[in-house]
């Protein structure tokens, strides 16, 4: 990346900074959604199938409420979606009967990773044009951002009453 002088100082970075920022998550949106417009999910079912993706193993609708900042009433709605699309299955836990995991199905995990692979080469090839030091710079962002979004999530649902 280049470092350039800006005109007009830190105030005209932070500016330029505001509207690419916004560019930025308007893209992600608008890609997030004709991905999962490509695979008939809702954009939010996509991104919960993401998320369980990244965990150990199976995990209960709590955690699912949790990961998605959605309520445990929205979540539930949401694992049922899934459900009825062949995602995900609701299974016993061995270790107390009474609890309910939710376990992706890896047949339909593999469609979904399918998708993302044919997309990844675009990726990894901008990414290549980072040093290692600007890598990192941008794994640090991601992971503020995550930490940032998940406060922002919590606070606008207190702002309207937990919904």
């Amino acid at each position: 990346m280049s470092q350039k002088s800006q005109p007009g100082g830190r105030s005209a970075l932070m500016a330029e900074l505001t509207v690419e920022s916004r560019r930025y998550m308007a893209a992600y949106a608008l890609f997030n959604q004709a991905v999962a417009d490509h695979l008939r999910l809702h954009p939010t079912d996509l991104q919960c199938l993401n998320l369980l993706g990244l965990e150990a193993g199976p995990v209960t609708t709590g955690r699912i409420a949790e990961l998605t900042g959605l309520t445990t009433g929205s979540a539930t709605r949401l694992v049922d979606r899934l459900e009825r699309g062949g995602y995900v299955k609701r299974e016993r836990d061995t270790a107390d009967r009474r609890r309910v995991l939710v376990a992706t199905v890896p047949e339909r995990m593999a469609e979904i990773g399918a998708v993302w692979e044919r997309l990844n080469g675009a990726w990894a090839a901008m990414f290549e044009a980072y040093d290692d030091e600007e890598v990192a710079l941008l794994i640090a962002h991601m992971r503020r951002t995550v930490e940032l979004s998940a406060l922002q999530v919590e606070a606008l649902r207190q702002a309207h009453g937990g919904t």
